[in-house]
């Protein structure tokens, strides 16, 4: 097989703000593997969960270029084999994933079906995303949810919380969100922004406001902190930059009640598919995000939306300037399409 990439880079139409910084741009790679005239493509998404640890597209350019006369014997079939070469060669997670999204997408066409028929799943229905909301005043926190209802139907808000300013701070913003859009539910995530005090009082508070469930509320390495949380919290707690792959599941699964599934930090499809076993068999709702993925990525996880409990695969809505279409919007729902592999072309 031949793979080759390009460099593109997505421009949000809001800003998102959260607990480690705020993102404006992205440089993504798309990644295409070509075999038996078959073209397949894939997207990796640099990101951080550790602020002094972000990776860039320069650096997950020449990881992909110095593991490629690697994979280019494989044939796109020979997928497991595949994965134990980047395993081994510990590239980045978004670049396994680009790659094994490729590899899926290829398989889809090579059989003429798109990814959800193939995997026998129910995907001709619309999936509900939730739509989020950076760190900001109260003032402008309404004021960007008014936005986006111009945009869109809104189902369901994700609210960004752990403010540098603190939990008066994050107060502030649900008092005002509550106050102009009662009627709209919501979810928190606080990015790891809170200490396990913090989070036990404002789980609390929440309780009353009320909210869904609270996402990654204490920072990456605080984990052995959760089971005093999960004893005091009235809402269900959920992880995302603690848990990357299905090994990080079980250790945590006495202590949480979700996890929150990207593609980005699990390494392709088919880790996402191991997670949701492992997190079905400990009894685990499912969530999926994402970084600032274009319609490629988030399409390829909504082929997998059968499985989720909630989703939060919005980064796409944000992009001005997105090269992909594939999943499609009606009623702040996202629908698949009936195309072979990904279903994804390009919108420019």
């Amino acid at each position: 097989m031949r793979i080759t990439f390009k460099t593109f880079t997505v421009h949000k139409r809001f800003p998102l703000k959260i607990s480690r910084g705020t993102t404006a741009e992205n440089k993504n790679l798309w990644i295409k593997i070509e075999s038996d005239g078959i073209e397949a493509w894939g997207e990796a998404s640099p990101f951080s969960v550790i602020k002094e640890r972000k990776i860039d597209s320069e650096k997950l350019e020449q990881e992909l270029t110095g593991i490629t006369p690697r994979l280019e014997p494989f044939h796109p079939l020979q997928r497991q084999e595949i994965e134990t070469v980047l395993l081994d060669h510990n590239i980045h997670s978004s670049l396994r994933a680009a790659i094994d999204t490729a590899l899926y997408d290829w398989l889809g066409k090579k059989v003429n079906l798109p990814l959800w028929k193939l995997w026998g799943l129910k995907g001709d229905r619309p999936f509900s995303t939730s739509v989020t909301i950076g760190i900001s005043s109260p003032e402008k926190a309404v004021e960007r949810i008014e936005k986006w209802l111009d945009f869109m139907e809104v189902n369901l808000l994700k609210i960004k919380l752990g403010s540098p300013e603190g939990i008066e701070a994050d107060q502030g913003m649900i008092l005002a969100i509550r106050e102009a859009m009662p009627h709209l539910p919501l979810t928190v995530d606080a990015n790891g922004g809170w200490t396990v005090q913090e989070a036990i009082v404002m789980s609390n508070w929440l309780a009353q406001h009320p909210v869904k469930y609270i996402e990654q509320p204490l920072n990456v390495g605080d984990e052995d902190s959760l089971s005093e949380l999960y004893q005091r919290s009235p809402l269900p707690i959920f992880v995302d930059e603690s848990c990357f792959t299905s090994e990080d599941i079980i250790k945590l699964s006495p202590y949480i009640h979700g996890i929150n599934i990207k593609l980005m930090k699990a390494g392709g499809l088919s880790e996402v598919m191991r997670m949701i076993a492992i997190a079905k068999a400990c009894r685990l709702k499912i969530m999926y995000g994402c970084y600032s993925d274009s319609s490629l990525a988030n399409t390829a996880m909504t082929h997998l939306g059968a499985y989720a409990d909630y989703l939060d695969l919005d980064s796409h809505l944000n992009l001005v300037d997105d090269p992909f279409q594939g999943v499609s919007l009606d009623k702040g729902k996202l629908m698949l399409n009936h195309l072979p592999g990904l279903g994804i072309i390009l919108s420019r």
